[in-house]
């Protein structure tokens, strides 16, 4: 059954200062809507409550790219396309700009948002690993204060957020400083385009004389939140990279993650793949090139 649209009520203000306030003398009864690429499957489908919907799509304060001494930070309502496109995170963040090109299709990446896809929580979202790995930080806004968090803090479990009621994400804030790291990107899917992952990978590293120097590693569709792999990465650290490596990096990746089965994949299937995709990178690493 399709949902009635005579059941919500949808408001778009001019600026962010306006969205925030609705937010603020109502908390929690505001349901943020920025591209719409997951909100309205769920509207169309009938699975969304009746409720109020506000329209943060095209605010101005949300939809810019600055590049800062130091910092580039990226406004919530970027789109995809928007982040394939611009030069300077195509050039520093190679995974997060990958990312962006596996996100649905070119409507998809039109509409989707980066702060859309970090708020709808989903451990199978395409950039948040990448976001893991480079160590973003998010800026989050209310009408109160903003206030600014590493985003490796801001999910807590399967949906849940560090998000109050009356807040919206305004900036993910991005320090260009992996230019020299390999970078390794990997996404498993039932097809090549416009698929759900079964399992996706995004890590960075550096290795000097065959001995792992540094090591960031994260994946999607494997634990109930996008998952650092904190625990393989300090096994690997200051490691050589040979066959030794490789059996201790399948065993830790194994211990580590949560997968599940679903209707994409099994738990074995991931577990597997997993292993195999961090042994690959480390295969990249030692061999200094980039697999983006």
């Amino acid at each position: 059954m399709r949902s009635d649209p005579a059941e919500y009520e949808l408001v778009a203000p001019g600026n962010l200062q306006a969205a925030l306030s609705l937010l603020a003398n109502d908390p929690g009864a505001w349901l943020p809507i920025a591209g719409g690429t997951d909100v309205m499957v769920q509207y169309a489908a009938g699975n969304l409550p009746a409720r109020k919907l506000l329209s943060i799509w095209g605010l101005p304060e949300l939809r810019q790219i600055e590049v800062l001494p130091g910092e580039i930070r990226i406004g919530a309502g970027c789109t995809y396309s928007e982040l394939r496109e611009h030069k300077t995170l195509t050039g520093e963040f190679p995974l997060l700009a990958r990312a962006a090109r596996w996100t649905g299709g070119i409507a998809n990446q039109n509409r989707g948002t980066l702060g859309g896809n970090i708020v709808n929580a989903s451990p199978a979202a395409d950039s948040l690993p990448s976001l893991l790995v480079y160590e973003a930080e998010l800026i989050l806004a209310s009408v109160r204060s903003e206030r600014r968090m590493p985003y490796r803090e801001f999910h807590t479990g399967y949906k849940k957020m560090k998000l109050a009621p009356d807040e919206l994400i305004r900036a993910i804030c991005l320090q260009p400083r992996f230019s020299t790291h390999v970078s390794y990107a990997r996404k498993v899917g039932a097809r090549n385009a416009q698929a759900i992952s079964k399992i996706c990978i995004a890590a960075l590293g550096k290795a000097a004389g065959g001995l792992v120097e540094d090591v960031r590693i994260a994946l999607g569709s494997v634990a109930p939140i996008p998952l650092r792999l904190v625990e393989t990465e300090k096994s690997l650290r200051g490691k050589r990279i040979e066959p030794a490596l490789v059996r201790l990096a399948r065993e830790a990746v194994a211990a580590e993650i949560r997968p599940i089965d679903d209707i994409r994949s099994t738990a074995n299937y991931r577990s597997i793949v997993a292993g195999n995709l961090v042994v690959e990178f480390l295969q990249k690493l030692g061999a200094g090139r980039n697999f983006t």
